[in-house]
């Protein structure tokens, strides 16, 4: 079994259509390094070579394991790491700020035990800060050599073209990816960013194609709440009895029995889709054990016929996410009620 090659946008670059994400790797998920390790050297076996964490990922463990697993075999890797998220309790240990990147850049290279990053990702976008302030200080760490390529995560359509503006205008170095949320229950991205990422040539490389573990065949109905790590933080997202998520569990059923009777797991339909999509690059599969890995690698064969394509925009309709929870990122304009208001508080 091998992972086809695809292009990374325009940059040249060839990565596995498949991409290992490492969110499950340290106290969050898997807290044992030698197993963790272990699960990175398969995948890269198995020819994936391009690799994504965060520093945010249990407080910067799970970089620490990539760095120990990446030992002797950093030059074969597309190592993506991402920056925003709050480190320690500090209130400006956080965001998107040049004083934050240049200082977190450095704590990244240390714990991946490298001398460059290939792709800095900017993990959610941030309102207080100017991008073109972001969008410049990325560009001197890119001049400097220590990153190679500068991606987002989670952008909304708007800000992903205000990036390409501000690149060309202020000239500084252009964003070649976005990473999205993206599975059969979560297709918003494919209304304008997955267009907008054709149009400019960024490379997409989904996450949560699984859409959370729902399309693993844990979350069915009847049986038991899954016991998951991320249930724990999220419980609204991933309660299987919650009334919010019953549109969710019907489409899971219906997926199911169309996976059987296309002689796929329901996990191959679910990344067999995301593959699909002529925009994506690589989906990012995150394993917490061995035997998950295992069950998702051969996906990188399915193909998808037309005829099961078609049933599945029957279940969910193309650029339909079926919970707003499943979209990532929600802006202060939504969620701050003071946005929407005349009146006084």
């Amino acid at each position: 079994m091998s992972i086809p090659l695809r292009p990374f946008g325009r940059t040249g670059v060839k990565v596995s259509a498949l991409a290992l994400g490492t969110m499950m790797f340290g106290e969050r998920g898997n807290p044992d390094h030698h197993d963790s390790i272990r699960i990175i050297h398969r995948a890269l076996d198995a020819g994936i070579n391009l690799v994504d964490t965060a520093d945010v990922y249990s407080q910067g463990e799970s970089e620490e394991i990539v760095g120990k697993a990446l030992k002797n075999r950093r030059d074969d890797v597309f190592l993506a790491t991402k920056f925003h998220g709050q480190i320690g309790t500090d209130p400006n240990h956080f965001g998107n700020s040049r004083r934050w990147i240049i200082r977190e850049v450095e704590h990244s290279l240390r714990r991946l035990r490298t001398d460059h990053i290939d792709l800095y990702q900017v993990h959610r976008p941030e309102e207080d800060t100017d991008f073109d302030e972001t969008l410049g200080a990325l560009s001197d760490l890119v001049h400097q050599g220590k990153i190679r390529y500068i991606g987002t995560s989670t952008f909304e359509p708007s800000a992903i073209v205000e990036g390409q503006w501000i690149a060309e205008r202020r000239g500084r170095e252009r964003v070649v990816s976005e990473q999205p949320p993206y599975s059969i229950l979560a297709r918003g991205i494919e209304r304008e960013v997955l267009p907008i990422a054709q149009k400019y040539g960024l490379a997409v490389i989904p996450w949560s194609p699984l859409a959370g573990g729902w399309l693993s065949g844990k979350f069915r109905a009847g049986a038991p709440q899954p016991a998951t790590s991320r249930g724990g933080r999220q419980p609204g997202r991933f309660e299987i009895g919650a009334p919010e998520n019953a549109g969710k569990l019907a489409a899971v059923e219906a997926l199911a029995l169309l996976a059987e009777q296309s002689g796929l797991s329901l996990i191959h339909l679910a990344l067999g889709f995301v593959l699909e999509h002529p925009a994506v690059t690589a989906p990012i599969i995150g394993p917490r054990t061995l035997e998950q890995l295992e069950d998702q690698l051969g996906a990188a064969q399915v193909r998808l016929s037309r005829d099961v394509l078609d049933e599945i925009d029957k279940i969910v309709p193309p650029g339909v996410t079926l919970s707003a929870r499943d979209q990532g990122y929600q802006p202060p304009s939504v969620i701050d009620p003071a946005r929407r208001r005349r009146s006084p508080a």
